[in-house]
């Protein structure tokens, strides 16, 4: 039976894509049947057919190496650079709960471990139009699965990461743990910051990501766990 994990982010642009690279990377290099899969993709770009790309999807099937092929990552993928809600309102086709499942499920019976990696922050609008609303903490409830936040380890990190720590718990999701991006060894405030998230959100801190990592120092057997 497949098991999944939800990839979250304290908010945009904090390399959450680039660590669910190197997570799914760890794995398929251990030998796991890993998939990826994400609900809705906004800001992509099109390629010389005109067909918009699943710019998300393309970076982690290049930097893990998995076979798995793009037509099934992603079932919503728009071109404005925008949340999901509004990108589908501007561009049509608007996300349904029943298509996000159908297709991690679809992802579920070809994968035994499936990385599902949302938009943005945990608070991500995906659909807002004619008094229906599906917000990504619905879809991650949906899908049944537990959460790893993914932050910046900079200034600013221990605000978000307890907020984002305690919001999913009010929300009763499974907080995993969460990997520090961006970390410099030695940065007298990113290990401090590391350490006082630890503490007021009581949060396993299970790695750090350097600038331009090619790998994660994380065990694989340790990462398989992660996964419920």
């Amino acid at each position: 039976m497949s098991r999944g994990l939800f990839i979250t982010g304290t908010g945009t642009d904090v390399g959450k894509t680039y660590v669910t690279g190197l997570i799914v990377k760890k794995l398929h290099e251990s030998g796991a049947r890993v998939g990826y899969y994400k609900a809705a993709m906004s800001g992509n770009v099109r390629d010389a057919a005109g067909n918009l790309v699943p710019g998300d999807a393309q970076f982690v099937k290049t930097c893990s190496g998995i076979p798995q092929p793009l037509s099934e990552m992603c079932p919503y993928v728009y071109e404005r650079a925008v949340s999901p809600h509004l990108a589908s309102r501007l561009e049509g086709n608007p996300v349904r709960l029943d298509v996000v499942r159908a297709g991690y499920e679809a992802v579920c019976r070809r994968w035994d471990l499936v990385a599902v990696e949302g938009s943005g922050g945990i608070l991500c609008p995906l659909h807002f139009d004619g008094g229906e609303e599906l917000w990504l903490e619905d879809v991650v409830r949906a899908l049944g699965l537990g959460c790893l936040i993914v932050a910046d380890a900079g200034l600013g990190t221990i605000n978000s990461v307890v907020l984002t720590t305690e919001y999913l718990r009010a929300k009763n999701i499974p907080v995993r743990g969460v990997i520090f991006n961006r970390f410099h060894p030695g940065d007298v405030m990113e290990e401090d910051n590391a350490r006082m998230c630890a503490h007021r959100a009581s949060i396993p801190v299970l790695g750090f990501v350097g600038d331009g990592a090619r790998d994660l120092a994380i065990d694989a057997q340790q990462l398989q766990s992660l996964f419920a």
